[in-house]
């Protein structure tokens, strides 16, 4: 059951990178429940441009993460549009699942452009606005596989490790200057793409739900309800931390 919106957010703005589809959107969707004005940031600017169509008063940016223009452009048509530059979700990404003996230079290079590098220069350019204006949120969607190793996930696994490490140093070096980062780190979230993987026999539902010790895939609500306890005010204590959303899965060392 969805938590009654509350105006948690009223008032601010919230750029989401990767915010047309799957737990980007269902972010977005929640921090507009609780008042704030979104800005969908994606490289598909119809679907992004669909989703704003169906938020409060969203707007719909098209941009790549690896790109710096992208990302300044957006970033100052926000603060042109609503005065300040509140919160960003650090979202887009890809995922990666092959052996690593397989993997070729150009695998290996996309998973960390995108995931890694397109997250450090999100949240610089984010950070460059909100260390000027003396406050915001940066947001860093990490992963399960950034703080636990799987096989076949090597790209992924470094690249999201990487984007946990990025939001503890950042969150270090900008809290004098009024500024928190913070990461989710979800476990297996039921979206269109894991469904995907499940109709193509790449992922068993049954093993992985009998893994989780809750016993069930994680909603991108569930992952919502995480992101906008870490954006609000009332969160304003804590930054540098890695906010675990999988069901247990990570606490769990049984065999």
């Amino acid at each position: 059951m969805a938590a009654p919106a509350t105006g948690r957010l009223s008032g601010k703005s919230a750029l989401i990178t990767g915010g047309a589809s799957g737990i980007g959107l269902s972010i977005a969707q929640a921090f507009a429940d609780e008042g704030a004005r979104v800005f969908l940031f994606d490289r598909d600017l119809a679907a992004a441009e669909a989703a704003a169509e169906r938020l409060p008063n969203a707007v719909a940016f098209e941009g790549d993460v690896t790109s710096r223009g992208d990302l300044a452009r957006a970033y100052d048509g926000v603060i042109a549009a609503h005065g300040a530059l509140d919160i960003v979700l650090v979202n887009a990404g890809v995922s990666q699942n092959q052996p690593t003996l397989e993997m070729s230079d150009a695998d290996w290079q996309r998973v960390m452009d995108i995931n890694c590098t397109g997250a450090f220069l999100t949240a610089q350019e984010a950070g460059r606005r909100m260390v000027a204006q003396g406050r915001g949120v940066i947001l860093m969607m990490a992963s399960l596989y950034g703080v636990l190793a799987a096989p076949e996930r090597l790209g992924y696994c470094v690249s999201k490790a990487g984007v946990v490490m990025m939001a503890k140093a950042l969150a270090v070096e900008w809290a004098a200057h009024g500024v928190r980062v913070n990461a989710l780190a979800p476990g297996y979230v039921e979206t269109p793409f894991l469904s995907d993987l499940i109709a193509r026999g790449r992922l068993d539902p049954a093993r992985l739900k009998a893994r989780t010790p809750i016993g069930r895939l994680i909603s991108p609500q569930e992952v919502a309800r995480g992101a906008v306890f870490l954006a609000e005010d009332a969160s304003d204590a804590i930054t540098g931390h890695v906010l675990g959303i999988d069901g247990g899965w990570s606490a769990y060392g049984y065999i």
